[in-house]
């Protein structure tokens, strides 16, 4: 990091998918609040996801990131974290059978409330507005007013954060997250998911092995590691007013943290080498994320690492490959290619939801089940080819039972969209459909590690 680095300094450069408050006062008195406010986490826990992360960088571990496209002021309750913590569970235990490593979990919630846009306005009906960026900055309602940057909103979006946290360190500590419960969720998914044979063979292999754990006197009253498990929160590092606010110095280290969240990331329309995204990024102590489109050229990919991991720590920099089904391969490997040639220390996972969003027959915005899965195939047969390493997946999901993609056992058609569409952005994996999608890429992965065996 630069000495000359100021967590305000991202104010000197170019910026884009921000909003322009009209009310400067409120502006800064929002942000001298959150400012004075306690940090939603701690340097010690960034530390922590770093040194993880960097197992996952060496095979040693895989990522699982999951959550809301857009967090909501509305629909927060208890019931909807707990139901998409429940699911995150689930495919982590499902993943880990698969990978056979610890899968570190890291969850899209607890700040992910704005939104980048493809348009600054929105038109309805003859009406051009705002376009609606996220319950952090201004609301979805469809009228002038409801479309007017509002920085109070961000103190709102810091007390949404801190409940949602509480809760779920709770359920991470509390017995929740045990995994003999979290496996007899698989099963009755296993059972009723009405496709025979297929995920009930994983599911009783998976007891089978807590059975022998529990023989051999490995079980949840005698290992803690059985009952508790490490949760981390991330977001899009989106609306900068609000990362500054509650980026911190680090007492241990001296070094400054984002305090808003575990790991913060870098959108695909927003990394600009020399914008100010990328500055503020650059800065903190935190992992970060980078999302890579088809845009994204060899040289602007390398100069971006050069900045944003230039002691090239493992565990630092993941890059979130979005490319869209049937376009990996013109993506991917020169990539993969660049970044191994240069020795550079990076996780490499795949967001397989932003490049397969279509329109679907009834006008709805869809996403396909079986575009997503024939992403995630085509991201492991790169790194397969390239002997590098698939270090993970991140999906939009929830643990409500939407109707928002099409696909999966229990189908959803396009017909079917309009039961439970309640997105306020993109669509959203259901649980059944995110679980689903675990035990495929779990076979996924047994299918590699037996081919990587009997090639070894």
């Amino acid at each position: 990091m630069s000495t000359a680095w100021k967590k305000s300094g991202w104010r000197n450069k170019p910026r884009i998918q921000m909003p322009e408050y009209t009310d400067a006062a409120a502006l800064n008195a929002v942000e001298s609040r959150l400012a004075s406010y306690p940090p939603l986490v701690f340097a010690g826990e960034a530390r922590q996801l770093r040194a993880k992360l960097a197992a996952v960088s060496r095979g040693e571990a895989f990522l699982l990131q999951g959550g809301d496209c857009a967090e909501s002021f509305a629909e927060f309750n208890a019931d909807l974290i707990r139901d998409t913590y429940k699911v995150m569970l689930q495919m982590a235990v499902v993943l880990t059978y698969g990978a056979k490593v610890p899968v570190v979990k890291i969850g899209r919630v607890a700040g992910q409330f704005a939104k980048p846009r493809s348009a600054d306005t929105e038109t309805q009906n003859g009406v051009e507005l705002p376009s609606y960026r996220g319950d952090i900055i201004n609301e979805l309602d469809f009228t002038p007013e409801a479309r007017i940057p509002n920085p109070n909103n961000m103190l709102t979006a810091y007390t949404q954060s801190a409940a949602s946290l509480n809760l779920i360190r709770a359920f991470s500590q509390g017995g929740f997250a045990d995994i003999h419960h979290v496996h007899e969720w698989n099963q009755g998914f296993a059972k009723t998911s009405g496709t025979g044979d297929k995920y009930r063979k994983m599911a009783n292999r998976i007891s089978d092995a807590l059975d022998f754990m529990n023989a051999a006197g490995v079980n949840a009253d005698n290992s803690n590691a059985l009952q508790t498990v490490n949760f981390y929160t991330s977001h899009e590092a989106l609306l900068l007013e609000y990362e500054e606010a509650l980026c911190r110095v680090d007492s241990t280290s001296g070094l400054p943290v984002a305090g808003s969240g575990h790991m913060i990331w870098i959108g695909d329309r927003t990394r600009q080498p020399d914008g100010a995204h990328v500055e503020f990024c650059s800065g903190v102590q935190n992992p970060i994320g980078l999302k890579c489109g088809p845009s994204i050229t060899t040289d602007d990919l390398l100069k971006l690492i050069d900045k944003l991991n230039p002691q090239n720590e493992a565990g630092r920099l993941t890059l979130i490959a979005r490319f869209g089904a049937g376009s990996v391969g013109d993506h991917l490997p020169r990539l993969v290619k660049a970044v191994q040639a240069e020795g550079r220390n990076v996780v490499w996972t795949c967001d397989p939801m932003h490049g397969n969003t279509i329109k679907s027959s009834t006008g709805y915005k869809t996403r396909q089940f079986d575009s997503i899965l024939r992403e995630v195939r085509e991201f492991f047969g790169v790194h397969a080819a390239e002997g590098t390493v698939p270090g993970g997946v991140h999906f939009e999901m929830t643990g409500k039972d939407v109707t928002e993609c099409t696909g999966g056992v229990r189908a959803v058609t396009d017909e079917d969209l309009s039961d439970r569409y309640h997105t306020a952005c993109d669509p959203r994996l259901n649980a059944s459909q995110s679980l689903e999608l675990a035990f495929l890429v779990a076979e996924e992965l047994e299918d590699r590690r037996s081919a990587a065996r009997k090639a070894g």
